[in-house]
């Protein structure tokens, strides 16, 4: 994944379903880009010339998915885990053309969009990859809610969930992007409780959704009918939609995240407190990253457009 140039695919991707808060079906084609173009979505059933940059300052809405927006109005929602998929598979450019409002959920995972990226190939492109080296500590803090963001030699995410319900509880996992193992990050489901979703749906979300696209726990049970692929399915997806969120900053980052009862709005919160000061982080090539501490000051390199 640390690879030393950008990449994008080889070959164009075709997929479609169901958006799980919209309900509405979706036609995805996702593109080969070029170098330092990045990820950008398109609503090609709205106007197919206006691109809206996946990036952490166009994120509106936070609430149950990742919503980004451009300077015309236009949105599309849920991108989350298709940007998972992009992170963990090292995919820097690629065009997102969508003729719904909401990415497809699929079976609420990224391990679709995963296999589909590995169907058609990965191609390695002639420009220098990029990484986000952080300098200094950033956090925030909301109530009981928690996300931190500090110096490291890897990308780690350090995610712990509180949930009163008895069979989810109180859970945490690390994940270390060096250990590059990403299989049952990817397969983790999104969740919900059984007594959540009448108010989710008053608010006009999860209409598309189902059991066979999350997993619904009431009380000890769950009620989708194989229960968890992997024990740590509930943490795993929070990971998933953090790596997801992560891939807005535009480059991969280098640094140490810890959050407790994070989700999409806390984790946009760290990102824009983060980047709001330049001496927060530097932008670097894996070469510069792998030189001597006592040198990285000095390779300092020109901030990119897309931060």
């Amino acid at each position: 994944m640390l690879s030393l140039n950008q990449k994008t695919l080889k070959e164009t991707i075709k997929i479609k379903g169901v958006g799980l808060h919209s309900g509405e079906n979706a036609n995805l084609v996702i593109k080969p880009a070029d170098v330092h173009s990045g990820i950008n979505f398109c609503r090609v059933d709205i106007n197919p010339n206006k691109l809206i940059k996946a990036n952490f300052k166009n994120v509106i809405e936070p609430i149950l998915c990742t919503k980004i927006q451009n300077d015309t109005g236009i949105t599309v929602s849920t991108v989350e885990h298709l940007m998972a998929a992009f992170f963990g598979e090292g995919i820097d450019n690629a065009i997102v053309e969508i003729d719904a409002p909401e990415i497809p959920i699929l079976d609420g995972s990224a391990s679709e969009f995963v296999e589909a990226i590995r169907s058609v190939g990965i191609k390695e492109q002639t420009e220098i990859r990029k990484f986000i080296k952080v300098l200094k500590k950033v956090e925030v803090v909301d109530g009981k809610k928690y996300i931190s963001i500090e110096p490291a030699e890897d990308l780690i995410v350090d995610f712990e969930i509180i949930y009163s319900n008895p069979l989810i509880r109180t859970r945490r996992k690390e994940f270390r992007l060096s250990e590059g193992n990403l299989s049952e990050i990817y397969n983790s489901r999104t969740f919900c409780l059984y007594e959540d979703i009448d108010y989710i749906k008053s608010q006009g979300l999860a209409k598309g959704g189902s059991l066979d696209n999350a997993i619904v726990v009431k009380g000890r049970e769950i009620l989708n009918e194989d229960g968890l692929r992997n024990r740590h399915e509930f943490v795993y997806h929070k990971i998933l939609d953090c790596l997801g969120d992560l891939m807005l900053s535009g480059n991969r980052i280098i640094g140490h995240i810890k959050t407790s009862q994070g989700g999409h709005a806390l984790t946009n919160k760290l990102l824009i407190k983060f980047f709001s000061d330049k001496s927060n982080w530097l932008l670097e090539s894996k070469q510069s990253l792998n030189k001597d501490k006592k040198t990285s000051n000095s390779i300092k390199k020109t901030i990119s457009a897309s931060i």
